[in-house]
Parts: structure tokens; C-alpha cells; sequence
């Protein structure tokens, strides 16, 4: 069973997974890494996963994955990359509990609070983390004002409808590093955000999240290493 701990510069390239077999190239700690696995652990999905250093990348890694980025999907020789492709490739060879809804118009609704997230939301979040503490009041409210756009998408208990599905996890991964914004003074409130504030309760009930999830300690022990421009892509692991 290969090991957790991220390859790096020099490893030797691990063999082909064999015929029929699924494996997920990744990293531990990698949001968009983290839909595809919350995908595989949905719908029960035997897979092998190799961790990658993003800092310090092995060339075997870039020759499968131009982008040099995570997640990738590897089966029977044949190479898919970016979170949302692989989500979907998986839906599409591995059929049994479809996550990604079959009706166009729902299916495009859900593409469309996707494109809100990216264009109202996403930017200013990695600018709160890495922006200096002087602009942080103006990004936190641009932050959350782009949230209310997803606030008022979300009229079902899950965004899904009644039960979580594809745009619950490719969203999930973000709110569950809401934590790493805390300690900056950002933080959802449940008067201003009382539908997101209950889907994330709901969200950590189920067990495909808890099979993926990180505690905050442990993100906030992660973002501090990124941080400080040496991430720590093992925390957490035995030597």
C-alpha cells in the first residue's frame, strides 16, 4: 500500500496501478484534491491515492499532469485532470449513485452558483490569507458579501436538494477551512447566514465528509507552514 507521505523531486515514478484499478494523485491538504476524494468516498469508490509534494514536484508527476496540479485521476493508462473533470469522469465510468444530477437545467443551475463561487468568493479568500493585515477589513467584507450570493442558492437542506451531491462537494472543502479565517476576525454568523450555517452542520454528519476531513488545528498547522513558504505536506504522519 503506498505510502501518505508526499513524493517529491527524485522519487522514483510508482508503477502503474493494475488493470481496472483506480488511483487519485493528491495532496493532503489540497481543497480541490478534496472534492474528488469527497466524490470517491461518496459513492464507495475502492481507489489507491499517491501524495504529491506541490512545492517540489517529480518529474514523473509532470509528465502525467502538464498543470502540475492536483487532483489527478489515473486508470488503465489513461490520464484525467482538475477537480471538476475528474468528478464527473468518475460519475461517468463509475454510473451506480450518480452525484452529478442528469436533469440539463438543474445541472446548469448548479454551474452557475459554481461560476458565483469563483468569480464573488474564492479570489478573496486566498487574498484574506495571504494579504497584509491593513487590507484584511476590505477583503473580509468583499469575502462576505460574495458569500451572501451562495447564501440565497441555498433553499434545500443541502444545495443539492435533500441530499448532498456534487455542488455540496465542491463547495464542502473551503467551509471546512473557514477555521484558518477566525483567527483574522472572518467568520460566518448565523444571523447572516443562518442556510449556511445549518448546511454545515448538516455537512459534518455525514460520513463521507468525516472520511475526509481535517480538524482545524490541523488545517491551521497546514496554512501556517504554506504560509511561511514551506509547506508541510505530512503533518500529522509517523516518520
Amino acid at each position: 500500500m503506498p505510502s501518505e507521505r508526499a513524493m517529491k523531486t527524485g522519487s522514483a515514478c510508482p508503477p502503474p496501478p493494475g488493470p481496472g484499478k483506480l488511483r487519485l494523485y493528491s495532496m493532503r491538504f489540497c481543497p480541490y484534491a478534496q472534492r474528488t476524494r469527497l466524490f470517491l468516498a461518496a459513492k464507495g469508490i475502492q481507489f489507491e491515492t499517491i501524495n504529491v509534494n506541490l512545492k517540489d514536484k517529480p518529474d514523473w508527476f509532470l509528465e502525467k499532469a502538464p498543470l502540475g496540479k492536483v487532483p489527478v485521476l489515473e486508470k488503465d493508462g489513461k490520464i484525467v485532470y482538475e477537480s471538476l473533470v475528474c468528478n464527473e469522469y468518475l460519475d461517468g465510468i463509475y454510473p451506480d449513485k450518480c452525484v452529478t444530477p442528469s436533469d440539463p437545467l438543474e445541472k446548469a443551475r448548479q454551474s452557475m452558483v459554481l461560476a458565483l463561487w469563483d468569480a464573488k468568493v474564492i479570489g478573496f479568500y486566498y487574498k484574506l490569507m495571504t494579504g497584509k493585515e491593513d487590507e484584511r477589513p476590505a477583503l473580509g467584507k468583499q469575502f462576505l458579501d460574495g458569500l451572501q450570493f451562495i447564501e440565497k442558492a441555498l433553499t434545500q437542506p443541502f444545495f443539492s436538494g435533500n441530499k448532498a451531491g456534487a455542488l455540496d462537494y465542491n463547495l464542502w472543502p473551503w467551509f471546512e477551512r473557514l477555521c484558518m479565517l477566525k483567527p483574522i476576525g472572518v467568520e460566518l454568523s448565523v444571523d447572516k447566514f443562518p442556510q449556511l450555517t445549518a448546511w454545515m452542520e448538516r455537512m459534518l454528519q455525514l460520513p463521507e465528509v468525516k472520511t475526509c476531513y481535517f480538524s482545524p488545528e490541523a488545517h491551521a498547522q497546514f496554512g501556517k507552514s504554506w504560509m511561511a513558504g514551506s509547506p508541510d505536506y505530512d503533518i500529522g504522519l509517523e516518520e
